[in-house]
Parts: structure tokens; sequence; C-alpha cells
């Protein structure tokens, strides 16, 4: 199996980044020599993704925090541990810069049933997904070329989507394919299907991040979907909601980190009934908190958070998504643990619509052909 493509199911160094495990085409020359920027394809991505730069890839892999976060557990059910920040300006910025330009967005539209009506929802930011649940897993393909599985692939040459200046394409003959956890069995088209969406493994620009995320707390926790949303303007917003879907278990871990123009994140403790009589339950239900999060910021929402609280990011007028303000990333890390995660996540982060991607000349999100 390809080094780089192993280190999607290797766990995180303890020290600093090995030269074996770096995500980038850089010499260790010590004269001067030409970096290429190096891709990571695979059959379920619409575009090949650029792999991090050193720059990026080697303090994330190194404990990035600056300072201890701060736990939050003062109002009924909460447990919040909040890193302020977790990144450092710089990386920060150059994440956010990085992340918004080589990932592939999508504006997902889709319709739901309300009171016997169906309306139709326009996802209002972009979004992207990638992972699968805990009853499958990607691992190398052994046999490349005579799998059947739809997730394999032979030495993909795909150069599509791809820029104009010097690069590496690294595709390897064993690309990763999806396979059942327990017995390792590829999930193929021959076998009664799993998912009617097609997952796709972590690539490593987010993959190194989801494992200085989990190194930062040290607790064990694990995930296994990314999840980005980018706020291209204050119009983009994200009602108030909960995250806590059966697929996700008991008590879920969720981990969200932000990138780029500040927002406000706001938590407010589900309604009470007239018979409660837990005075410090109806008053925390009463007035939200606000968490002015900011680039590099991460607040990680532990517990019982999720079954009793809400939390949105309101729409902010005034902010605009070009050069001159930046937008807002916010990447959150989960773990769903049965197969209604994985296709609940990339309906709504992905659907089967047009992809989206970052141009600098214009400013804007642009799709794709």
């Amino acid at each position: 199996m390809s080094k780089r493509i192993s280190t999607f199911f290797q766990p995180l160094p303890s020290k600093k980044l090995k030269p074996s495990a770096t995500t980038t085409a850089e010499s260790s020359s010590s004269s001067s020599t030409t970096v290429l920027p190096t891709y990571t394809h695979h059959p379920s991505y619409p575009i090949p993704i650029r792999d991090p730069p050193s720059t990026i890839a080697a303090p994330l892999l190194s404990n990035p925090a600056p300072q201890p976060p701060k736990s939050i557990a003062n109002h009924p059910h909460l447990d919040l541990l909040y890193f302020q920040p977790f990144l450092p300006t710089s990386l920060a910025r150059e994440l956010f810069q990085f992340l918004r330009n080589e990932l592939p967005f999508y504006r997902v539209r889709y319709t739901i049933r309300r009171g016997g009506k169906e309306t139709n929802i326009n996802t209002p930011r972009y979004t992207t997904v990638f992972g699968v649940d805990d009853t499958s897993t990607f691992v190398a393909d052994s046999n490349p070329t005579t799998s059947s599985s739809p997730n394999s692939t032979v030495q993909d040459t795909t150069t599509e989507n791809l820029p104009d200046a010097p690069h590496q394409l690294l595709s390897p003959a064993n690309s990763p394919i999806l396979v059942d956890s327990k017995t390792r069995t590829p999930l193929t088209e021959n076998n009664k299907p799993r998912y009617r969406c097609r997952p796709r493994p972590i690539p490593p620009c987010l993959d190194v991040l989801r494992q200085a995320v989990e190194k930062a707390t040290d607790d064990g926790t694990r995930y296994n979907f990314v999840l980005v949303n980018y706020y291209a303007t204050g119009d983009d917003s994200i009602s108030y909601h909960s995250d806590d879907e059966r697929f996700l278990g008991q008590n879920p871990t969720i981990a969200s980190l932000s990138l780029g123009t500040g927002r406000d994140f706001l938590l407010k403790h589900k309604p009470v009934t007239t018979t409660d009589i837990d005075g410090a339950v109806a008053n925390a239900a009463a007035k939200p908190l606000k968490f002015p999060l900011k680039s590099g910021d991460m607040l990680i929402m532990r517990g019982e958070t999720q079954s009793n609280w809400l939390h949105s990011v309101p729409k902010r007028k005034g902010l605009q998504g070009n050069a001159g303000a930046l937008g807002r990333i916010n990447i959150t890390f989960r773990k769903a643990v049965v197969p209604g995660g994985t296709e609940n996540y990339y309906r709504y982060n992905v659907g089967d619509g047009e992809v989206y991607r970052w141009k600098d000349e214009e400013g804007r999100m642009v799709a794709t052909d």
C-alpha cells in the first residue's frame, strides 16, 4: 500500500512528522529544488484533491494548539471544550485558503414533506463531506486489476480540473476500496447494496487535521466523518438544530473548527415543559449562549449537550466572501455508527447536484462542468 495513502488509516505520530509520512513531494536535498504539489484521486472524488504542503501538515502533526482548552460545564446538561485558539493565526489563515481553493463544494437542494406538503430546500451555504460509518471502512485494494469493487481503480491518470502549473498526480493502483468492517469483505455490486450513496475516503488534507483534533483531546475519541461548510457571506447560515440523530449513538462528541471570518455560534437549551421545576434548567432555556468564534477557534460538544441543547450560526448582514472579507469555513468531525449516518451526510452535503470550486480571479464559488 502506498505510504501516502496509508496515512488514511494510521494513528497519529506521537512527535514530529516523519519523512515517510509526508503527503508532499518535497525533496530532502539540501540544495534548492522545485516543490511540485501532489494530488490524491479516488473514483469517488469528483476532482483530484491536492495534498497538504509541509507548511500545513507538519505543524498539524506536532500538536498545534498554543494553549489548553477551557472546559465549560456551568449550565445544565452542557459539556464543552473551548480552544481559543486551536490553530495559530498564520496556520489557520493558510489552511483556510488551501481548503477553500482545493476542495469540491456543493449547494445541495432537496425536498422534504411538512404537514403533508412538499417543501423545496436550498441549502444556505456550500457543503462537502468525506468518510463512512463504523460498519464499513476503506482498505487498500490487494488486487486492483481484477477487483469488481465499484470503489477500486487501476493507475488513474485523470488530469481534468488540475492546474496548468507543474504538478504530480499520485493515484496508486491499490486505491482504497470499501469493505465490511468485521469481515473485510468488499462491498461490491454483486452483494446487496449497503449504501445508495457513494462513500468517499477522507483525503490527506482533511485526514491530517482529523488526527490533530483527536490528539488534542487525548480522551480516546475517534471520528470517521469530516463535514465542511463554507459560509460565503453573512447571508449564509444554519438554523437552530441539534446533532442528536440516532446514527451518531448516545451522547456523541462533535468537534467544530472555525477558519476565516469570525461568526457568532449560538447555543440554547431545548424548550422545557411547564412541569419542569428545575429553575436552573428553566433559566438556561431562556437565553442563548453566544460564542464569537474566530479563525482557528475550536469548540467540542460532548456528553449530554446534543440531547439538550440547540446550536446555530445566524445570518450576519454586511459580511462578504471576497478577497477583502474571507468568508468562513467550518469543519466538524463526527462519528457515525450505522449506515443511516452515511446516507444522511451524503444526501444533505453532496446530493446529486453540480460541483463548485473557488475561483480567486472572480472571488467566489463557481459551478464546474
